[in-house]
């Protein structure tokens, strides 16, 4: 994994600014705790920040070939999975490598084959090679977006980072947010391409983006397409299963401590079995990790979004799978602390709006950091088989708009709903919703003689894999790669994506439930309490202290009525939330509270120049 980040201006020799790509690289310096590298030649100025994963002594970035006509320089943040395959064949094709690493296999790759490399590539990665021998930058960035690329057009050329914070390190960026920036802050919709950021875009998923002395150029290389399947369930049910064994195979290669994260749900078990199983062919144990609360096991109440707390299935797949087993158990007192706030609004660079969801998930991951820095997830397994509630709710499958916004309006409400009205209105975000889903669904291509109802849920999977799976990959990778942990997400896999896209909607759900394929392609490895559990979404604490931390919290920021805040937030909303009597045990309820407070420490850190006009 890494931390990358450069600037190329085509108009100077850049070797004067090496203070400033110092700043630059690191901000990214918890991404790439264990080695820090910089390279400039004349207009090209790359930084890398490295967390060690293969090739420890080997690896260091920035890497460089020389070439008779210049020299190729590269910053690679990511695993290349078929590595191996592809050293194998360019050492045929006359390459010598030096190293073990993954970096400079993907380093000659390109120059055997150009930007033409991405298509060759199984993994999850973000890198820019500048080519000497053209004068140009090349960015590329995996297919799913598992790893975040950024990148901030200039009058001369372009600033990138993995993460905006490099980009707002160099004084050519402005700490600004427009509207349209603020629309994308409340809707959760993932518009391909947004920053937020005023004059900042995403290299987006499968795409290429080329700077040189014209300009900017994008080249798509992969996306999600419509094609026919072809085979019967049980052909379906093993041709999962055997990409599963080969992924998950691929996925465990590391030079470093792994683990993986088990909540106890479908997906997390299944890969976490399959991790067990692989490994103990070579007489290892998976160690896993899981998030508690304290007090919750004991406590729980069922709700509409959770029947059931995690902790007895994860205790049933640690035992069936022999895993080295922890909980990381987290109190009240730690989700509300407003310096974890700080470092997770930090680590996005934005305030998501995540709430506990988010603060727990940070607390996880730097507990797993201390046995750990490698760490497989069940993530996207629900976008890839079809699990969220809405998949099968029939108000969100036939609503004009994005599924899950259907379900989270009802669950949790208007989520600009602490915002002042004057903003509400001007944010006109029913439009912008609409216009978004307007263009998501615009180019999903429909089978011939493909039935309405199929149809339909071809294009709700379809928004899932290409814009809710974004969000959640994103927070993944932030919180994780914040303190130095690298998250791998199997179920991301471009070849398991594609097949399983195209497979009916029929066989998704063949006996009536949700991710009926993942359900029997692992049933063999699966406790028979787990195979039976309905999904529950990630756990989110009932325990009514960290409420009234929040709305302590957001009493003493009332106490500041000149805060900047205040030109966003209603304070007489925020007071409402604050003085409530009733205990606030549901994400619901403390909504509000989160998102007044997450904007307030975000203004606090960033200090962003807001323009409404």
């Amino acid at each position: 994994m890494c931390g990358i980040t450069g600037w190329v201006s085509f108009d100077r020799d850049l070797r004067s600014e090496a203070a400033t790509l110092d700043a630059m690289t690191e901000t990214m310096a918890c991404r790439g705790p264990d080695d820090r590298g910089t390279w400039i030649e004349g207009p090209a100025a790359l930084g890398h920040r490295r967390l060690a994963i293969i090739d420890l002594p080997g690896g260091r970035q920035p890497m460089t070939a020389a070439t008779p006509h210049g020299t190729v320089a590269i910053v690679y943040s990511g695993e290349a999975y078929n590595f191996t395959e592809l050293r194998r064949e360019l050492t045929g094709r006359g390459h010598r490598f030096t190293t073990d690493s993954d970096t400079e296999v993907v380093l000659r790759g390109y120059l055997e084959w150009g930007d033409a490399l991405a298509e060759r590539l199984n993994g999850m990665y973000a890198f820019a090679v500048w080519d000497g021998r053209v004068d140009r930058l090349v960015m590329i960035r995996d297919r799913m977006g598992i790893k975040p690329f950024y990148y901030h057009p200039t009058a001369d050329g372009v600033l990138f980072g993995s993460e905006p914070k490099a980009i707002l390190a160099n004084p050519l960026a402005r700490r600004r947010v427009r509207l349209d920036g603020l629309r994308e802050l409340f809707t959760m919709i993932k518009t391909p391409g947004h920053a937020v950021w005023d004059g900042m875009r995403e290299v987006e998923p499968g795409t290429v983006v080329t700077v040189d002395r014209s300009g900017v150029r994008r080249r798509v290389y992969w996306e999600l397409e419509t094609r026919p399947h072809t085979d019967g369930r049980d052909a379906t049910i093993a041709r999962v299963r055997s990409l599963l064994d080969d992924i998950v195979r691929r996925q465990l290669v590391a030079d470093v401590p792994r683990c993986t994260l088990l909540s106890g749900g479908l997906d997390s078990s299944a890969m976490t079995a399959l991790a067990a199983r692989q490994l103990a062919e070579h007489g290892e144990k998976v160690r896993s990790f899981a998030v508690d609360f304290a007090g919750q096991a004991e406590n729980f109440v069922a709700d509409e979004l959770r029947g059931t707390p995690d902790t007895p299935f994860v205790h049933d797949v640690a035992r069936a799978a022999g895993t080295d087993h922890q909980d990381i158990v987290l109190d009240a007192q730690a989700l509300a602390d407003p310096e974890v706030r700080a470092k997770v609004i930090r680590a996005r660079d934005l305030p998501a709006g995540f709430g506990d969801l988010d603060t727990s998930l940070y607390l996880l991951f730097r507990a797993i950091r201390e046995h750990s820095t490698v760490a497989l997830s069940g993530e996207s397994a629900d976008e890839v088989f079809g699990g969220y509630l809405q998949f099968f709710d029939e108000e969100a499958r036939s609503a004009d708009t994005f599924p899950w916004l259907v379900r989270l309006g009802r669950h949790f409400g208007d989520d600009a709903g602490v915002l002042r009205p004057d903003l509400v209105k001007a944010l006109e975000l029913t439009e912008y919703v609409a216009d978004g889903y307007r263009a998501a669904v615009a180019g999903i291509r429909r089978l011939d003689g493909e039935s309405d109802f199929e149809y339909r849920m071809r294009r709700i999977c379809h928004l899932h894999l290409t814009r809710f799976v974004r969000i959640l990959l994103d927070r993944k990778d932030r919180a994780s790669m914040a303190v130095g942990l690298e998250v791998r997400v199997p179920f991301c896999d471009h070849r398991l994506v594609e097949y399983v896209y195209n497979t009916p909607w029929a066989l998704k759900s063949f006996d009536g439930r949700e991710k009926s394929l993942l359900r029997e392609a692992t049933a063999d490895l699966l406790p028979r309490s787990v195979y039976d559990r309905v999904k529950s979404p990630y756990p989110s604490t009932q325990d009514p202290r960290y409420a009234v931390a929040l709305q302590d919290q957001a009493r003493e920021l009332l106490s500041r009525s000149g805060h900047p805040v205040f030109d966003l937030v209603d304070p007489e909303r925020l007071r409402q939330a604050a003085d409530r009597d009733t205990p606030l045990t549901t994400q619901a309820a403390r909504r509000g509270l989160e998102r007044a407070l997450d904007l307030a420490q975000w203004i606090d850190l960033y200090t962003p120049e807001i323009s409404l006009g």
